[in-house]
């Protein structure tokens, strides 16, 4: 069931950057491996709900109520926003300083996990993506979708470790250079920035 044509799929989604691999490149260049790993765990966990949602058919329930729609999409419309400030702001969580702070975790993988839990597109994306690949079996249909759903997690927390790893080895060319922190930080912000607005004019 799990076919060459799906894990080719996923990987070519997975690897194409999102705001969740912003935020893994940020905590990787703002504070090391450690961070960015605990990022691309809290980023995996955050399609959780989706994938879920996907598979239940609640997915559809989202993308037919415009209320619920817009009132998830604003609030990660408002958290991007925040990422944003906190990339600018000196010692922000997202900011590219020399010393590294050693924030928790479970904190970092919790503002990874908000990211993805707070994108209503990634439900109907889901409930797009997954359901070609099925048997066609309506007994096992369920039980096909979390076997899909999981093998797509494995291969998110993978690359989004890849990110992580190559952003803290960069890091340590990058502390020499205030300006070049300084202006890693501004871009990160702008990023951030620009994915709230796209997310702003998404519609379901």
């Amino acid at each position: 069931m799990i076919t060459l044509q799906f894990l080719l799929t996923a990987l070519v989604v997975v690897i194409i950057p999102g705001t969740g691999v912003v935020y893994t490149l940020a905590l990787g260049l703002g504070q090391g491996r450690r961070a960015a790993l605990w990022a691309a765990l809290g980023c995996t966990f955050g399609i959780v709900p989706h994938l879920a949602a996907a598979t239940l058919g609640l997915a559809a329930v989202l993308h037919t109520s415009a209320l619920l729609f817009t009132a998830v999409k604003w609030a990660g419309v408002a958290y991007l926003l925040y990422l944003a400030y906190q990339a600018l702001k000196d010692g922000g969580a997202l900011n590219v300083q020399a010393s590294e702070t050693r924030q928790s975790g479970w904190r970092i993988a919790r503002r990874g996990a908000l990211i993805n839990i707070l994108n209503p597109k990634l439900s109907i994306f889901f409930l797009a993506l997954l359901p070609p690949f099925l048997s066609g079996t309506p007994a096992t249909a369920t039980a096909e979708m979390a076997l899909l759903g999981a093998v797509f997690m494995a291969l998110t927390f993978a690359v989004f470790v890849l990110y992580g790893i190559f952003a803290a080895a960069a890091r340590t060319q990058l502390l020499g250079s205030p300006r070049v922190m300084a202006w890693l930080s501004r871009s990160f912000a702008a990023i951030f920035t620009a994915l709230a607005a796209r997310l702003a004019f998404e519609r379901a």
